[in-house]
Formats: structure tokens, sequence, C-alpha cells
């Protein structure tokens, strides 16, 4: 037999039931849409690694420059960025592409994944590089563009590694992303060593 203290807790259910959901389609249950997703969790960072005062273009190693196939002397770029960049090209033979290794010390990591650099119609995906935060992002598309590796290196300062390709069609997507995680890793193996 059934008493008012079994009604009781019936009627809680219910009612925490039917706070816990709601719909715009009548008869519908559904997750609350004013509920935000919670931003993807980075791993700790194991050091700082200060960018401040450290050439771009004297992150890579002459063996390292050799596993990324990089046939020309590296440069500062011309264009204005986040912060200093260097230039690398791989230009003796097709596919043709260049990678970037800019340091840059006026934003964390963070910030393109929840904060002011955040941007919605790029694809970004939490990653480790060397067991430091990173994130890797490329826009959407059906023809790979370029993908950018951000490296929270120390807390405010981020080293970015980008690869662009020059030869159309010559890479996916993954093999973009895979090219510019491994500059990033070469990167902060020679940051680590030098700090």
């Amino acid at each position: 037999m059934s008493t008012k203290a079994d009604h009781a807790l019936l009627a809680c259910a219910v009612l925490l039931l039917a706070t816990a959901c709601t719909s715009t389609e009548a008869g519908l249950a559904g997750a609350d849409p004013s509920a935000a997703p919670a931003a993807p969790e980075l791993p700790r960072r194991p050091a700082e690694l200060s960018l401040r005062g450290v050439d771009p273009c004297r992150l890579l190693s002459d063996a390292q420059l050799d596993e990324l196939k990089v046939t020309s002397e590296p440069r500062l770029a011309t264009e204005q960025r986040d912060g200093p960049t260097c230039s690398l090209d791989v230009d003796r033979t097709e596919p043709y592409y260049s990678y970037y290794v800019e340091t840059i010390t006026t934003a964390d990591v963070r910030a393109w994944l929840d904060g002011e650099r955040a941007n919605p119609s790029t694809n970004t995906e939490p990653a480790e590089v060397e067991g430091f935060p990173a994130l890797v992002n490329h826009a959407p598309g059906p023809h790979p563009g370029d993908c950018e590796t951000l490296v929270g290196v120390a807390e405010g300062q981020t080293l970015r590694t980008q690869l662009y390709p020059v030869t159309q069609n010559a890479f996916d997507q993954r093999q973009l992303c895979d090219m510019s995680t491994q500059a990033a890793r070469l990167a902060v193996q020679t940051l680590q060593a030098t700090r």
C-alpha cells in the first residue's frame, strides 16, 4: 500500500525531471538550450618557457629544418602578425609549402579556445605538444588552406606554427595539421633545451 511519503517522493522526482529538461517543440524534452557547453580542458603546463626575446628563426636547428624538409634560409616574415615570425619554405621540389614559426608574448593559448581570439568559424581541437597545452586550428571546407598549432609555453605566451601549402591539393587537412604540429613539437624541444 502506498503512503503519503511515497507520493511526496514521486512528486519530487516528477518535478525534478520536469525542471531538468526543456524543449522548443511541444511534447519533446531536450537539454536546456541556455546551458553553454563547457570548454574542453587543456593539460597543465609542465614548465614556464618564456618567449620574451626569443628569435623564432633560431627555434629550429639545422637537423630539425632537414627533418621538416625546409630548403630555404629561415627569414623574418615581413607582414604584420601577432609577434615575431620566421618564414621557412620547402621550395626546391614539389609539393611546395611554407611554415611560419611565431612567438606571441601577448596572448595565452586559451584565448583561441574560449577568449577574445576564439573563432567559431574554425575547427579548433585541443591537443598536447611535448606535454604543453595546445590547440590545432583550421578552417573547415573541402579544400584545405592551412593549419596552425598553438602551444601554451608560458602564462600569457603562445608559440604558433602554421603550415601553408603552395602546391594545391598536395595534402589533405590531417596531413597539414600533422606537419604543423610536428614543427611545433620540434620548436618546443629547442625551447626546452635553451631554457
